[in-house]
């Protein structure tokens, strides 16, 4: 099963500039959770911080017993390795193969024979539905193709905790559901904790179990999804709804002039408010085991019902409901 992660009072800045204060919150153990934003809202650097690759200036990540932050350096290397990371462009060495770029963590960071190495590589290679194409060059497949091979390369490890920085960034609708598909049947396998970072609403809607956003250097929000997608918080529901009226400008956040007269125009932030369909939550591909984390989570927020508001209960409950398929967990 994967491992929860624990971020308490991240504080990050690049010089002066603040990109994100005080960000806390609990990736739970084995689940999916997605971290949401406008473009330029530090969600990369929020992934880099988790694995150590940045240093907050405060606060603390939590892996294992070891704190990525603040812990000596020997410790987060060892536990980085519980990681797998998949970039937004997939990363790969254009120079080589499909094939050598799946296996360059393994013959990297490990003393496994090259029979090992294939047998390894070649199962990651399936699993990514990618097979027949590990001899072809990057520079010679499609985008959605190298997204896969990304996606492969953070596998080979066996990692405990996943994290996929905008997996669907220059992909089309179709190869994006296909993508969308591909993470939960990877999580109904391995039970991993991933967290994506994404601001494509057709994987938030559907992928995740978890969800947060941030905005103007905080973290409005997360926790269970339906808490996030039923929100009437300003923010939210503009950037749910993909609405000019709200807080979200072209440089990220209105004035208050601007906020003011939205707000006493027809075209305020009351019609971006009201209740929101929550669509299922996507299920393992046919032949696949129950995602044993879609367990838990019912059982988790189950407990925490009382403390979420009316329109988030409304939708959990609703998913719950028998349907010809089988509920939703």
């Amino acid at each position: 099963m994967g491992i929860e992660v624990v971020v308490e009072g991240l504080t990050k800045s690049f010089g002066r500039q603040n990109v994100w204060q005080d960000v806390s919150l609990t990736l739970p153990a084995g689940e999916i959770s997605v971290m949401l934003g406008p473009s330029g809202t530090g969600k990369t650097v929020f992934l880099k911080s988790i694995i150590g690759l940045l240093k907050p200036e405060k606060g603390r990540v939590l892996v294992n017993g070891v704190d990525m932050v603040n812990s000596p350096e020997k410790d987060i290397m060892e536990t980085r390795k519980l990681f797998g990371l998949m970039f937004q462009d997939g990363a790969l060495f254009g120079s080589m193969s499909l094939f050598d770029n799946i296996a360059f963590p393994l013959r990297e960071h490990t003393r496994k024979k090259e029979s090992e190495i294939r047998r390894i590589v070649m199962e990651r290679i399936d699993v990514v539905g990618l097979l027949g194409a590990e001899g072809k060059l990057p520079g010679e497949i499609s985008g959605g193709m190298r997204k896969r091979a990304g996606l492969a390369r953070a596998l080979v490890l066996d990692p405990q905790i996943i994290l996929c920085d905008e997996p669907d960034s220059g992909l089309d609708p179709v190869r994006t559901a296909y993508l969308s598909q591909l993470l939960i049947d990877l999580n109904a396998q391995i039970d991993a904790t991933m967290l994506i970072v994404t601001h494509n609403l057709d994987i938030a809607a559907t992928v995740p179990d978890n969800m947060g956003m941030l905005f103007c250097r905080n973290l409005v929000t997360f926790g269970p999804r339906e808490v996030l997608l039923t929100s009437d918080t300003p923010v939210v529901s503009q950037f749910l709804a993909g609405r000019r009226e709200g807080p979200i400008g072209m440089s990220e956040e209105k004035d208050a002039a601007t906020l003011a007269a939205e707000r006493t125009t027809g075209n305020g932030f009351g019609a971006l408010t009201g209740p929101r369909t929550v669509v299922p939550q996507l299920e393992p591909s046919p032949g696949l085991p129950v995602r044993q984390a879609a367990l838990r989570r019912r059982e988790r927020v189950m407990s925490m019902m009382g403390r979420l508001p009316e329109a988030a209960r409304t939708a959990i409950l609703d998913s719950h409901a028998p349907t010809v398929g089988g509920g939703h967990p």
